[in-house]
C-alpha cells in the first residue's frame, strides 16, 4: 500500500449549544400571552469510530480540521431548537490519540474492534428559553440563556501498524520486491539503498486466509540510536505476530547481517526477539549464492531458513506457507 501515513495532526471542534428563545404567546383573544420561548439545541459531538478496512490515515490527508454542527436556536411555543449533527472521524485499528502539546495518550484503539465508537468532545448544551424564567413576580421575562460553547482540541493521531508479519532487513535486501511479489501492494522498488522511506502494507491471500505483511524501511547499524530511517519505524513492528528477517546472499556481509539486525532490535526493544521469526535468504538466482546459502544454514542450524528468488519466482510457495503459519 503506497503512501502510508503513520501520524497526522487534527484540530477538532464540537458544536456550540444553540441559544434559548425569548418569545411570548401571540394568540387571538389572548391579550397578554405568557413567555413561551423554547430551549436551544445541543451542539454536535466529535466521535471516533474504528473501521477495520482502513489501514492508514491517507483518508485524512486533505482535511485536518473537523467541526461538529452547532445547535439551533429555540423557537416560540416552547419549541426546542434542533440538535447539531455529530462529526464522526473514522480511524484504523491500532490508532493512538495523543494531546498535541503534551503528547499524553488520550485514547488507544488497540482492541481491533470493528465499529467501536468513542465520544471525544461533547457539544455544548443549549440555552434555556425564557419560559423557564416565568414566576409570579416576573411574568414577562425578557431573558434567555445563551448556548454553552463547544470544546476544542488539537490532537495527534498515531498509528501503530497492525500487521501479521513485518519484513526486517538492511537497505536493498529485497523487502519491497518481495512484498510486491506476495501481495497486491505496489511499493517503490529500486536498486539503491533506502528505496522504502515509509512503511508499506500488503495483503497476501492464501487459501481462505489473509495475511497482512509490512515492509519496514531499511535498518542500518545504529538505527536504534537514531541513525538512518530505521528508528522512526521500528515501533511499527511492535504489534506484529512475527518477523521475517531478510538476508541478501549476494551482499559481502551476508553472514553477519542477521546478528546485526537482531542487535538493533534488541537495543530498541528486547521483547521483539521473542516473537516468531523466519530467516529469508534472498536473491538465490545470482551467481555464488548457493555456497552462501550453505554457509548461512551451517551458521544458524536452529533457524527456519527459507531460500527464495523473487526474480526467478522460486521458493515463494514455501515462504507463503511459513508466513501463514506465523500469522495463524
Amino acid at each position: 500500500m503506497q503512501g502510508f501515513i503513520d501520524e497526522t495532526r487534527l484540530e477538532l471542534f464540537s458544536g456550540n449549544g444553540g441559544p434559548g428563545c425569548v418569545s411570548f404567546r401571540r394568540e387571538k383573544y389572548v391579550a397578554k400571552g405568557g413567555p413561551d420561548g423554547g430551549d436551544g439545541g445541543r451542539g454536535g459531538n466529535v466521535v471516533f469510530e474504528v473501521k477495520k478496512n482502513l489501514k492508514t490515515f491517507s483518508h485524512l490527508n486533505a482535511k485536518h480540521s473537523f467541526h461538529a454542527k452547532n445547535g439551533q436556536q429555540g423557537m416560540g411555543k416552547k419549541m426546542h431548537g434542533k440538535d447539531g449533527e455529530d462529526v464522526t472521524i473514522l480511524v484504523p485499528p491500532g490508532t493512538i490519540i495523543r494531546d498535541f502539546e503534551s503528547n499524553d495518550i488520550i485514547r488507544d484503539f488497540s482492541g481491533n474492534v470493528e465499529g467501536e465508537t468513542w465520544t471525544f468532545l461533547k457539544g455544548g448544551k443549549g440555552g434555556l428559553g425564557n419560559w423557564h424564567y416565568r414566576s409570579s413576580k416576573k411574568q414577562v421575562p425578557r431573558y434567555a440563556q445563551p448556548g454553552i460553547p463547544g470544546q476544542y482540541a488539537e490532537i495527534l493521531l498515531e498509528l501503530n501498524m497492525i500487521a501479521d508479519v513485518g519484513f526486517v532487513g538492511f537497505p536493498n535486501a529485497g523487502k519491497s520486491s518481495l512484498l510486491s511479489a506476495l501481495t497486491n501492494a505496489d511499493p517503490k522498488v529500486g536498486a539503491y539503498p533506502f528505496t522504502t522511506k515509509i512503511p508499506n502494507l500488503g495483503m497476501m491471500r492464501i487459501a481462505d486466509n489473509d495475511v497482512v505483511l509490512a515492509d519496514i524501511p531499511g535498518i542500518i547499524e545504529g538505527a536504534s540510536h537514531g541513525a538512518g530511517l530505521g528508528l522512526r519505524f521500528l515501533k511499527h513492528i511492535a504489534r506484529t505476530a512475527g518477523l521475517a528477517f531478510m538476508v541478501d546472499l549476494s551482499d559481502s556481509g551476508f553472514l553477519d547481517a542477521f546478528e546485526h539486525l537482531k542487535d538493533e532490535l534488541e537495543d530498541f526493544e528486547a521483547s521483539l526477539l521473542k516473537k516468531q521469526r523466519i530467516l529469508i535468504a534472498t536473491k538465490t538466482d545470482l551467481e555464488g549464492t548457493e555456497e552462501a546459502l550453505a554457509q548461512l544454514r551451517e551458521k544458524y542450524p536452529e533457524e527456519n531458513i527459507v531460500a527464495i528468488s523473487v526474480f526467478a519466482r522460486t521458493g515463494l510457495d514455501e515462504l507463503k506457507q511459513n508466513l501463514l503459519n506465523m500469522a495463524h
